[in-house]
């Protein structure tokens, strides 16, 4: 009680607030627990491992040349450091990712920046993509909706497996295109379950590895051969590596939520009172919950860049999650992220457009005036003059980004630069010093004998 009356001062909000000012301050999450991850935050080790070596290994891509490590590597903060991916065609990972050379050169970019994985493990995690379009259905067989409709197979162990069975089946992203492979053959036709499908394909590759095969029998007891091996098997292992190497849940915020006042710093302490204040920075009334997400979905007028997803009259506009609800009052919003780590995964945004953390959260507090003030050094991709000049297309569109600051759902805030400072200090506090090495996370070989980089 003493710290209390001393520090009440500077900080009425976090260590005492009073029942009267319970208006002002948005309430402070629980600490995270292990029951708040799948299988109690333990998932089997053996299933675990193997999902590492399926993450790392490019027998999953049409062409054999891209893994889902390569978007989203340990050593980039579990993406790619890129605003958005170069996908299947591209050479090496992070930001010396190339756009490869000659007919195996990318068609396009990745339409979104690759999000990053910390704790998508957590059960909170139930809608999934920066669009929601893998989310809970009690109407599907899975009780799942997910762009494959009646096509998903059962089996499947929670959402994050479901999430894992469509990077495969992305001819921008893993399958390659329709003439250059069967997969992407069966990719482009939108056959993804038939027995020639993309999924059984890839489950027939892994049933021709003994390595595989007898990881496989070992992990899952619905497989006695290689015959009974699916693609259903590969997402539960793949997911069940995701949610045990990127818990993160150890960070000074985490250790000061479970009672270790001496954890945050008092510039730190200053900063979640500016986060959690709605007189301030107001944050919390979206970045909510133990993981710092609503999980719902804003438009908050992120700049857009590159090849879109096919809307607007031009083709390079993404509309976000009017795509998966089909609801106009859905459009230019996408899903408010997890802050955990938040320092380590840049670029910002759906589109990747903020390159360093203070400018997404300027951003936030002015999206018109930041929108048209855009600094398009601010793009972290390898240059190809073709793509580059798609990618500035929609920068320069003032009817789109008419549109973008119209549907912008942030009123403007002033925070004063010794405020932001401390806001950026206190987001830096939800870095989990475990996430600083990850080179554990990879594994030494892989059973296709296919190489780790390229």
């Amino acid at each position: 009680m003493k710290r209390c009356l001393m520090l009440a001062f500077l900080l009425p909000a976090v260590f005492c607030t009073p029942p009267a000012h319970a208006g002002k301050w948005a309430t402070l999450p629980a600490a995270v627990q292990d029951t708040d991850y799948y299988d109690n935050g333990a998932p089997d080790p053996a299933k675990v491992s193997l999902g590492a070596e399926l993450f790392f290994d490019k027998i999953l891509s049409g062409n054999l040349n891209i893994s889902c490590a390569s978007c989203h590597h340990p050593f980039a903060g579990t993406s790619d450091g890129l605003s958005l991916s170069v996908g299947e065609g591209g050479r090496g990972f992070g930001v010396t990712r190339d756009t490869g050379v000659a007919d195996n050169a990318v068609h396009e970019r990745v339409p979104r920046n690759a999000p990053a994985l910390f704790n998508v493990g957590a059960r909170e995690f139930t809608r999934l993509f920066h669009d929601g379009r893998v989310e809970p259905n009690v109407n599907m067989p899975n009780g799942l909706a997910t762009p494959a409709g009646e096509q998903l197979p059962t089996g499947l162990d929670n959402a994050l497996a479901a999430q894992a069975m469509f990077p495969v089946t992305s001819g921008t992203e893993m399958a390659g295109q329709p003439g250059e492979n069967p997969i992407a053959d069966a990719a482009g036709a939108g056959d993804l379950s038939g027995p020639n499908g993309v999924w059984a394909q890839l489950a027939e590759r892994l049933q021709g590895i003994d390595g595989y095969v007898q990881q496989f029998v070992a992990v899952f007891p619905d497989i006695n051969s290689a015959a009974d091996m699916r693609f259903v098997h590969v997402a539960n292992a793949i997911a069940a590596f995701e949610s045990a190497a990127w818990r993160s849940d150890n960070s000074p915020f985490d250790r000061y939520l479970r009672g270790e006042r001496g954890a945050l710093s008092l510039r730190q302490l200053q900063g979640m009172r500016v986060f959690y204040s709605r007189r301030k920075g107001d944050c919390g009334a979206c970045h909510s919950g133990p993981l710092q997400t609503d999980h719902s979905f804003r438009a908050i007028a992120v700049p857009q860049l590159g090849p879109g997803k096919g809307d607007g009259s031009y083709g390079y506009e993404d509309f976000g999650r009017e795509q998966v609800t089909a609801d106009p009052n859905d459009r230019y919003r996408f899903r408010v992220p997890s802050l955990r780590n938040v320092e380590l995964t840049a670029p910002y945004g759906h589109s990747g457009a903020f390159n360093s953390l203070e400018g997404m959260v300027r951003h936030h507090l002015d999206t018109t005036a930041s929108l048209r003030a855009y600094d398009e050094s601010q793009v972290v991709m390898p240059r190809r003059d073709d793509l580059d000049q798609q990618d500035m297309l929609p920068v320069y569109d003032e009817q789109l980004n008419s549109s973008l600051a119209r549907a912008s759902e942030l009123p403007p805030r002033h925070l004063s630069d010794s405020e932001v400072a401390a806001l950026l200090d206190f987001l830096r506090a939800l870095t989990d010093p475990t996430m600083l090495d990850m080179r554990g996370d990879v594994p030494s070989a892989l059973p296709s004998g296919l190489p780790l980089a390229d």
